[in-house]
This record gives C-alpha cells, sequence and structure tokens, in this order.
C-alpha cells in the first residue's frame, strides 16, 4: 500500500491520460459516421494516431534528455489537449488525421516520462509490485475509456471538451508530486533488425497482434455500427475485447511457462482465426452474443504481443533486452500504422465483416510461419518468465528488463 501511495501521482497521471487517450479512437470513428466521413477516411485517422505514436516514441528520450521530464510531460500533455480540442474547429477529416498524430505524439511522449521516471525510482524488490500496479492502472483505464464511449455523443464539442480537460488534468499530479525527477536515461538503441536476428516468429506475432488490436480498437466501431448496435452498445463491445484480453493474461502466461511458447502462439492463433470466423459470420446475434464473441476475440489476441515479447527474449543477453524491448516496439507501430487504413478500406469494399477476415488472415499467416519455424529452430532449454507487456513506449523495456533478469535467477 504504501509503495502504491508513493507512486499515486504518476498512476493517477496514467489513469487520466488513458482516459482520455483510450476514448479519442472510437469517439473519432462514431463521429466521422455523423460526419459523412468515408470509412477509409475514419481508419485514417487511426493510422495517423499510431504515426504520432511511432514519432513520439523516438523523440521523447532525446527531448526529456533536452529539457527535463517535467517540461518534456508538459509539452507532450498539451500537443494531445491540441489534438482533441483542434476537432470542435474544423470537420475536415484531413485535418482531424493531423490533429490524431498529434495526439499519437502526446500518448508515446507521455507514457515514456512515466516509464522513465518509474524505472528510475524502483529497486529490484520493489520493480514487479510497481510495475504490476501501472500495468493495473493503465488496464482499468483502458476498459474505463471503452465505457466512456456510452455517454459521449458522437461529433459534439462537449465530448471533445470533456477529453481535453482529462488530458490537462493529467499534468496536475505529476507536475504537482513530490517526487524529485530522476536523472535522464539514454535513449535506447533502435535496430529493428535485433528483433528478427533472434526471433522471426517474434516479430510476425508482433505484427499480427498490432493488426488485431489496432485495427479492432480503431476501426471496431464500424463493425458495431454495421451490424445494428447503438452507441452505448459500441462501449460495451469495445469494453468487452479489452476485459477479455485482461482475464487471459493469468491462464495463457501459464501456459506459456510451462509449454514451447511457439505451440502456445500456434493454437492461440488458431483459437483468433475461430472467434474472427465466428463473429464474421454471425452477424445476427443478439447483442449478449455480439458482446460475447469481442471478449473471446480479445481473449485470444490480446495476449499475442506478450508471448511473442518473451520467445524473443529467451533468444536475448542480458545487455541486449532493453534494445529488443525497442526494437519489438518499432514492429508493433509499423503494423499499427498501417492496419486501421487496411482494414476501414476492406470495410468499405466488402462489409463490416471483412476486419475480422483479415484479421484471421493475419492469424493464419502466423500458424503456417510459426509451424515452419518449428521445423528450422528447436525450442530453447532456458526461458524467461511471461510477463504482461504493456504496448506504450520504447523505453517499457527498461522497466521490465530487471523483472526478466530476476526470474532467469530465480529458475
Amino acid at each position: 500500500m504504501r509503495l502504491f501511495i508513493s507512486f499515486a501521482s504518476l498512476f493517477l497521471s496514467v489513469i487520466l491520460l488513458q482516459l482520455s487517450s483510450g476514448s479519442v479512437g472510437p469517439l473519432d470513428a462514431l463521429s466521422g459516421l455523423a460526419l459523412d466521413f468515408t470509412t477509409t477516411q475514419i481508419g485514417l485517422l487511426g493510422s495517423a494516431h499510431f504515426a504520432g505514436f511511432f514519432i513520439g516514441c523516438w523523440w521523447a528520450p532525446r527531448l526529456m534528455g533536452s529539457v527535463g521530464h517535467s517540461r518534456a510531460f508538459a509539452a507532450f500533455t498539451a500537443l494531445g489537449t491540441i489534438g482533441i480540442l483542434g476537432h470542435v474547429l474544423v470537420e475536415n477529416p484531413y485535418a482531424w488525421a493531423t490533429l490524431r498524430i498529434g495526439q499519437g505524439l502526446c500518448v508515446a511522449g507521455c507514457y515514456t516520462v512515466i516509464e522513465a521516471w518509474l524505472h528510475a525510482k524502483v529497486t529490484n524488490e520493489t520493480r514487479g509490485r510497481a510495475t504490476g500496479a501501472y500495468r493495473l492502472a493503465d488496464l482499468g483505464a483502458s476498459l474505463s475509456a471503452q465505457l466512456m464511449i456510452s455517454i459521449l455523443p458522437p461529433a459534439h464539442y462537449v465530448s471533445y471538451t470533456l477529453l481535453a480537460l482529462l488530458c490537462t488534468a493529467a499534468l496536475l499530479p505529476l507536475t504537482l508530486s513530490r517526487l524529485r525527477p530522476p536523472e535522464t536515461p539514454d535513449a535506447p538503441r533502435l535496430t529493428p533488425g535485433l528483433a528478427w536476428a533472434r526471433s522471426p516468429l517474434a516479430v510476425a506475432g508482433v505484427l499480427v497482434a498490432a493488426l488485431s488490436s489496432s485495427s479492432f480498437r480503431m476501426v471496431g466501431p464500424l463493425y458495431g455500427t454495421g451490424v445494428g448496435l447503438e452507441t452505448a452498445q459500441i462501449a460495451f463491445f469495445l469494453a468487452s475485447f479489452v476485459a477479455g484480453g485482461a482475464l487471459a493474461q493469468y491462464p495463457v502466461g501459464w501456459l506459456a511457462d510451462r509449454y514451447d511458447r511457439r505451440w502456445v502462439l500456434v493454437w492461440l492463433s488458431v483459437a483468433a482465426i475461430a472467434s474472427c470466423t465466428l463473429t464474421a459470420l454471425a452477424t445476427g446475434l443478439p447483442t449478449l452474443g455480439i458482446m460475447l464473441t469481442a471478449a473471446i476475440f480479445g481473449l485470444t489476441t490480446f495476449p499475442i504481443f506478450s508471448i511473442a515479447a518473451a520467445h524473443a527474449h529467451d533468444f536475448a543477453a542480458s545487455d541486449e533486452r532493453i534494445a529488443l524491448s525497442a526494437a519489438l516496439m518499432f514492429w508493433f507501430a509499423v503494423g499499427a500504422i498501417a492496419a486501421p487504413w487496411f482494414a476501414s478500406a476492406l470495410i468499405e469494399l466488402y462489409g463490416p465483416p471483412a476486419l475480422f477476415v483479415m484479421i484471421a488472415a493475419g492469424h493464419a499467416l502466423l500458424v503456417v510461419f510459426g509451424l515452419v519455424r518449428m521445423r528450422k529452430r528447436r525450442a530453447t532449454e532456458t526461458r524467461t518468465r511471461y510477463i504482461y507487456t504493456p504496448r506504450s513506449t520504447f523505453l517499457v523495456g527498461r522497466l521490465l528488463s530487471g523483472i526478466r533478469e530476476r526470474s532467469n535467477q530465480e529458475d
């Protein structure tokens, strides 16, 4: 309890930031429909967000080195607030896409500051508990952000003003905290080829994880509207996905620590294909059935990134872990930039079920590639412990590296 209180300001900033940023994506999709944007234009908004996220992950450590943690956090929060409030000034999809780049910069930048701060303040004894509390705050706020869509009217200034206020409020806990800012960490080396060199399958898994989560969270409201869900029901539809993913972490982690992770990845993808097929074909299900399929979809797809990351770290040396985590996040960002636009284009051509057909195709390729890789390389005898890995910034590897190293020593 004392640990949680000592980091309360950081966790509260995470919660406020996630409530704001986690709601913008689905709200933009619903607002775009209300303003008669094309499906492809709505998908572009999601891709623009992840383009900004990618730039922010690279730029944030360098900005922290120039102006310090608190000023960098304030600058990124200002970018996020501008990106949200700008929606009420203009109703143009390409202007909104530009604003979403600023919002993506905000998310990456603010999380970089928070994770760097956490990493500098925790010890080996408190790292596991602090990281667990951080992930709990992030997941809980993400779930709440999806539910907020039910009370936010699309294309309305009140909705965007409320989210801008939450984004601005994220400044207060961190900037008023008595915690002294830590020394600025060096920016991690960004070597995307390292991830491929350690595990091509992990790179493929990360790309498919990006395909699944980014397209669903950014374009999922289009599917919900297409199958007749109302705004409040779409909120629960998206929340069911997050809840299913959260519930999957422990059982999937248990399996990944006891069996060949490649088989866990393959069978999880097989289950994802089944859940996508069920969702794509069962457009006539009652509302409860649609929510259940979303939860199953989250349960089968959400853990893919963490399993892929754990598999890659099984083949990494201790001094490579931070750079490897940054490389995996790079590949996730690449997939997340492309997926929403491509998914929206398919929906425009073939209808809402095309979203899940696309995701199922990605998982089918992952199954094939996983089986091929198993024939080329034997499973490693030494493995790191499965850790739920937030898909937040290039610096998250610093926060988790100590936990991985300690689990190796215990084993």
